[in-house]
């Protein structure tokens, strides 16, 4: 994990093993957004200049963007898992390590 990631504790997002980055250059502020809580996967969700000099918090429709990525990931992940299992199964079964 980036030493500098913090875990996004906005909303619905709260909790969720979401983490994010926020690194100044040149002036501006970027964020990075991802989340690794999914079985040593990382899922790059998000990042962003952020472009408005009011406030710190990230802006409610780039928290809409991440939420519906980290669903999207929690989907693509599931399937990855479910192939993958089978993939195992096959192998075991075809060299006799499980009926």
């Amino acid at each position: 994990m980036h030493p500098d990631a913090k875990p996004l504790n906005k909303g619905k997002l709260k909790g969720k093993g979401i983490y994010e980055i926020v690194e100044p250059y040149d002036g501006d502020t970027y964020r990075a957004v991802y989340t690794v809580i999914l079985a040593g996967r990382v899922y790059a969700l998000h990042s962003f200049k952020k472009k408005s000099n009011k406030g710190k918090e990230t802006p409610k429709p780039d928290l809409d963007l991440i939420e519906s990525r980290y669903k999207k990931a929690k989907e693509i992940h599931g399937e990855l898992e479910a192939k993958n299992s089978n993939v195992l199964k096959r192998y075991l079964k075809k060299y006799k390590w499980v009926k």
